[in-house]
């Protein structure tokens, strides 16, 4: 009995963690109690911004965005487009700025240029993965996209004129026993 005792003296239960809780009662109770029917428990948790007014909602729904992906090899881009403004944004970049050479900017503003709708809309593309130019054909594919979603008579040029198809060359995987995908050691006679 007496080293029974002793265990149960020294073994302690294990600390609970602390958790922040406040409680909100109203004014009418005096006594601080979890009483359940007027009692409200408020755990400390992180949320968004709350809901504005009603006319700041209407803004936002006047300010929308229409949005398409476009893909080319690896490269992958997010296209949104707004009615209202001007400009156009590649990654936080000007887009020229992003795309230095003519010819990319060209393949990029080529279905805007082609339907004589330039400086209408403000676009914002953020583009990601392979190279420069497959990027910029990503950013044609989403752009075209976007097009026909505000407006879907515009389908038959763009398709037309070959802006809609999605590329499906990819770079082919390398096989073992060989250098690349293809290419494999060169050849001795002896």
């Amino acid at each position: 009995m007496a080293t029974e005792e002793k265990i149960k003296k020294e073994v302690k239960p294990k600390a609970k963690p602390k958790v922040e809780v406040e409680v909100k009662v109203e004014p009418k109770a005096e006594v601080k109690t979890e009483a359940k029917p007027k009692t409200e428990v408020k755990t400390k948790v992180k949320t968004g911004p709350k809901t504005k007014s009603k006319a700041k909602a209407k803004d936002k729904t006047e300010d929308r965005y229409i949005e398409a992906v476009g893909r080319r090899k690896t490269a992958t881009a997010r296209v949104r487009v707004w009615t209202k403004g001007k400009g156009f944004v590649v990654n936080g970049m000007d887009m020229k700025e992003y795309f230095p050479t003519q010819d990319l900017q060209t393949t990029i503003t080529s279905p805007i240029d082609m339907l004589n709708i330039e400086e209408k809309f403000k676009i914002s593309v953020l583009v990601k993965g392979s190279g420069k130019i497959a990027q910029s054909v990503a950013v044609r594919h989403g752009l075209s996209r976007v097009l026909i979603k505000i407006n879907p008579e515009l389908r038959k040029r763009l398709k037309k004129a070959g802006y809609l198809k999605r590329d499906p060359r990819m770079r082919e995987r390398k096989k073992f026993g060989l250098r690349r995908a293809r290419k494999s050691t060169q050849w001795s006679k002896r």
